[in-house]
Formats: C-alpha cells, sequence, structure tokens
C-alpha cells in the first residue's frame, strides 16, 4: 500500500507566475524522460522484479520517491500559473508584447498563445500529464522487460537524459525559486545515475547477469565469426581510431575486428507473387475475371 505525506520532499516556491517557464517545466513530468516515466518504470520493473529481494526494495524504493518528484514539479507549475495570465507581467514575452500593442492586440492574447492553453482551459491553471508542446505522457515510455541488466541499463539512460534537461531548464530560468527547486531535483539525478551503476555492478558481482544481455542464451546458437566485428558503413575510416575497433570485447569474450569494407553475406531475394485475394500488382499481368 503507498501513503502520502502532505509535506513535500523539497520545494521553494517561485518569486513571481511564469506560464511561459510553466509549459517548458511540463518536459520533466510528462516527457519520454521525464518523472511520470521513471516513477512508473521502477515501480513496474519493482513489481515484476523476480530476482533478489534488495532489487525490489530498492526499485520501489526510487519509483516512490519519483511519485513524490512529479508532486514537487506539479506544485511547481500550479504557483509558476498562479494569477496567470489576469496578471501575468510581460516579462518573458516582452518583444511580443510590443509588438502586439503597436498592433492593437491585446497583450494578455499574446501571453496566452506562448503559454501551453490547457493548462488554463482543461487544467485551471494546474499542471497536466503531458510534455512541454502538449503531447500526452504515454505508458510506451517505460522499460520493464524483467531483465535486471537491460532494465539497469535504461534506468541509467533515463536518469543521464533527465538530468540534462533538468539542467537546460535550470539555465532557462532566473527565478530563485524555480532554480533552488531544481538544484535539488538535480542533485537526486545525480544519485539517482550513481545508484544504477552500482546497481549494474552489484547485479554482475552477484553473478546473475552479463554482457551480452541475455547472458542466459548460448552464446553457440549466435554467429560468433561477428559477434566482435565493427562493420565500417559509412564514408571515411575514422571510426577505426576507437576502443570498438580494436583488442579485448568489452565482455572479454572476444576480439574487436574493424571491417573497413563490408559486403553482403547473403543472396538478393525475389519477393514472392502477391497473393491473389489480396489483389496486389504483380510482375505479370492479372487476368479480371468474376468472383
Amino acid at each position: 500500500m503507498f501513503y502520502h505525506k502532505k509535506q513535500l520532499q523539497y520545494f521553494t516556491p517561485p518569486e513571481q507566475p511564469d506560464p511561459i517557464y510553466a509549459k517548458s517545466m511540463q518536459e520533466l513530468i510528462g516527457g519520454v524522460f521525464g518523472e511520470m516515466t521513471v516513477a512508473m518504470q521502477y515501480l513496474f520493473q519493482g513489481w515484476n522484479c523476480r530476482g533478489p529481494a534488495k532489487y525490489r526494495d530498492m526499485l520501489l524504493d526510487i519509483g516512490t520517491e519519483e511519485i513524490g518528484h512529479i508532486e514537487i514539479l506539479a506544485t511547481m507549475i500550479a504557483q509558476l500559473l498562479d494569477k496567470a495570465p489576469v496578471t501575468a507581467q510581460e516579462e518573458g514575452a516582452k518583444d511580443a508584447v510590443v509588438g502586439a500593442v503597436m498592433g492593437g492586440t491585446n497583450p494578455r492574447d499574446i501571453i496566452m498563445g506562448a503559454m501551453n492553453p490547457q493548462h488554463a482551459i482543461v487544467a485551471g491553471l494546474g499542471a497536466t500529464t503531458s510534455d512541454s508542446v502538449g503531447f500526452p505522457w504515454n505508458g510506451r515510455f517505460i522499460v520493464a522487460s524483467g531483465n535486471l541488466l537491460a532494465d539497469f541499463r535504461s534506468n541509467l539512460h533515463a536518469e543521464t537524459q533527465g538530468r540534462l534537461q533538468a539542467v537546460r531548464l535550470y539555465e532557462m530560468s532566473n527565478d530563485p525559486g524555480v532554480k533552488d527547486t531544481l538544484s535539488f531535483l538535480i542533485a537526486r539525478d545525480t544519485m539517482h545515475q550513481n545508484q544504477w551503476l552500482a546497481a549494474l555492478e552489484d547485479l554482475e558481482a552477484e553473478g546473475l547477469e552479463s554482457t551480452p544481455v541475455p547472458s542466459s542464451f548460448p552464446l553457440e546458437l549466435e554467429k560468433r565469426e561477428v559477434a566482435y566485428q565493427f562493420l565500417n558503413m559509412s564514408e571515411g575510416e575514422e571510426s577505426a581510431q576507437g576502443r570498438w575497433a580494436s583488442g579485448p570485447s568489452m565482455d572479454g569474450k572476444g576480439e574487436f575486428e574493424y571491417v573497413a569494407n563490408p559486403q553482403p553475406q547473403g543472396p538478393a531475394v525475389e519477393p514472392p507473387p502477391p497473393h491473389p485475394h489480396l489483389h496486389g500488382t504483380g510482375k505479370t499481368p492479372q487476368s479480371s475475371g468474376q468472383a
């Protein structure tokens, strides 16, 4: 079961409304790498975990924390929208507002156009379950495969992209409250990146999974002769200078080989004729007849 505490994990209110910035901040809630994604991803990974209890408990710990981060951001967005656009100042849309006044347009209409209209129309000046351009959050954003090494790598990716986006939003604001709140969330992303790196190391040290994932698939069933070939499939050979082009493979089970001029290994395949009931166009004329 879940309990909710009324106190936020961390929060510093904004000093003034900013409906235009609130639109951008929606990315941290409902974007592909937003808090809704990581919360649902970690919780479903935890609920589906059949491995040692420490991994399940860790996943549920962090998934529950991410629910709290959604609440922090939703609260921030609501306060950035407070009294907007009715009393919103023109700062942040100054050039557009000046042009609108000179052209006879109501400045409030310009502000409304720059903000997310669903914040006012749908959510009553509250946050929504969507990204910064209004695309709704989608459960297909999450990864919960049941293979912990595959999932933990995906989690590291999500936290890396999420921290990058939070840092970019930090740079886009001059509001001390917004920046202070984001600085907390950015710090938690730092912990979570380190957490997933530690979890990956721990999982492999336990011998539960290794590269390549899934490690339970017998290597002799794959074409081992191409398993460590780097194929130069674009113009230029600068890629030959990378760690991936020579030396022992990262899994310690092979040697990297650089193939400068890869050649196809399969034949040219002709597609079969279309099925007559599907009425596709074949290579030869089809006679028309009565059914």
